[in-house]
């Protein structure tokens, strides 16, 4: 079994500054702020702040704890704490695999989907050919119709986290976010004070923040749950791969309270940025991916300083995306370091290659595999490409079952004193209430989320029969 590695980050702000990087991704730019606005605005961030406090940030710890524990990639990280607990370091290490194939997977199709990004920097600086603005939405469906430019963009996005990873923690990762992130925090500052002057900044504050209690109901905190957990990006191998690079002295409690807290700022303020330009645009601030790469565009073409800000707007989603990949494909580059002693370069040859490979089925199911739906003949499947697919069983399986099974991994085979001894909790009343919550109320949460993922009403359904069984 591969012992721990002496590696670690720079200082815990490092650490901090890679991890955030890590969960901050293109879904917390166009993805949290509408659900914030449709379900409630400030009603459902006070949901949602509930869901990360009492959900995400326990599982966080728990995967940051078992990381620097087992102080490896995920699959031996998983089996040296098995180990010292007594355990069955190969059936536990299976928990560990899953998480890094989940998390590798996702890289093959997150490179082409960034990809589109790097695409949009030049789209941009080119004011989108001075073409009109349904042209402008146009020109996103003719990239996806073209498997020539995505395999262009996806390899270089690819070649590009390859390279920072290649060069390893101190000489690439670390680099990396100590560049990248304080520059896209810069940027997303920049664009919303341009989203203030050229946008309908009042209308979007509504929109994000006032408070609608009457739309929360039992499938809005469901859609709170899941966006806590997902949007964290735990049960991915990532943040296990970046605890085991934290050192002792670092608190792993503190930093899941920072990294969840600015994942949260940044996606709000995400929101201050795109839903101005919307508003003020007379926009359709629904329009899901389709309005980071066809409603805002067409609204970049049209505005002055629109070419300049439009590029600034795409290369800070690049530069997420870049901060989000590297965490994917690290975990990948520890096992085989750590398992069969490969040198990193030649490690990330053949699985970057391979990753890269795989991309072309998500570059593929955009054009000319369309209309290809491998598992169709099943209801549930029909219509669903091979992206879809893979898309599916990563976010809808196999992620919310990593994360039940890390909690209660944790929870229940870890005794208490080990975990007290190594987290720094304020009080003893405090760690028992995490423990708690590891135990039961994280599991149950992620297990509902998954029910309602894979059977839509299941949940609701439940209730109501609960409900209606009650005495009262």
């Amino acid at each position: 079994m591969a012992q721990a590695s002496a590696k670690t980050w720079s200082s815990g702000f490092t650490f901090i500054l890679a991890a955030v990087g890590a969960a901050v991704g293109l879904g917390n730019i166009w993805k949290f702020p509408y659900v914030v606005g449709v379900s409630g605005g400030g009603a459902f961030v006070l949901i949602y702040l509930g869901c990360v406090l009492f959900i995400a940030i326990p599982i966080l710890i728990t995967e940051l704890w078992i990381g620097r524990a087992g102080g490896h990639s995920p699959p031996i990280a998983m089996a040296n704490v098995a180990k010292q607990a007594g355990l069955s370091p190969q059936r536990w290490s299976m928990v560990g695999y899953m998480a890094m194939i989940v998390g590798y997977f996702i890289a093959t199709y997150y490179s082409v989907i960034a990809g589109w990004t790097l695409a949009y920097i030049f789209k941009a600086g080119s004011g989108f050919g001075a073409a009109e603005p349904a042209a402008v939405a146009a020109q996103f469906d003719g990239l996806l119709a073209d498997p020539y430019a995505l395999t262009l963009w996806h390899t270089i996005f690819m070649a590009i986290a390859l390279f920072i990873v290649g060069r390893g923690l101190k000489g690439g990762i670390e680099k990396a976010v100590t560049i990248l992130m304080p520059a896209l925090f810069a940027m997303l500052l920049l664009m919303i004070g341009y989203a203030a002057v050229e946008g309908d900044f009042s209308t979007a504050i509504s929109f994000l923040f006032s408070s609608d209690f009457s739309k929360i109901d039992g499938g809005t905190v469901l859609v709170a749950i899941g966006q806590a957990f997902f949007s964290i990006s735990v049960a991915m191998g990532l943040l296990m791969t970046y605890g085991s690079y934290v050192p002792k002295s670092v608190s792993l409690t503190k930093s899941a309270l920072i990294i969840a807290g600015a994942d949260t700022l940044v996606a709000l303020l995400a929101g201050l940025m795109i839903f101005p330009l919307v508003f003020g645009n007379n926009l359709d601030p629904g329009s899901g991916p389709g309005l980071i790469f066809q409603t805002l565009p067409a609204a970049f073409a049209g505005m002055p300083g629109g070419v300049v800000f439009g590029v600034i707007f795409f290369v800070l989603l690049a530069f997420a995306a870049v901060t989000s990949i590297i965490a994917l494909i690290e975990p990948i580059a520890r096992f085989a370091e750590g398992k069969w002693q490969m040198k990193r370069r030649n490690a990330l040859l053949i699985f970057g290659g391979l990753a890269w490979a795989i991309g072309l089925v998500t570059v593929f199911s955009f054009n000319i595999w369309s209309d290809v739906a491998p598992l169709g003949h099943f209801e549930v499947f029909a219509g669903k490409t091979p992206f879809d697919l893979i898309d599916y069983f990563t976010a809808n399986v196999m992620m919310p079952l990593g994360g039940i099974l890390m909690a209660l991994f944790v929870g229940w085979r870890i005794k208490p004193k080990v975990l007290a001894d190594d987290l720094t909790f304020s009080n003893a009343t405090v760690f028992n209430a995490w423990i708690w919550m590891i135990r039961v109320v994280v599991p149950l949460a992620i297990l509902l989320v998954m029910v309602e993922e894979l059977s839509p009403g299941t949940t609701q359904w439940l209730l109501d029969t609960i409900r209606a069984a009650l005495p009262f």
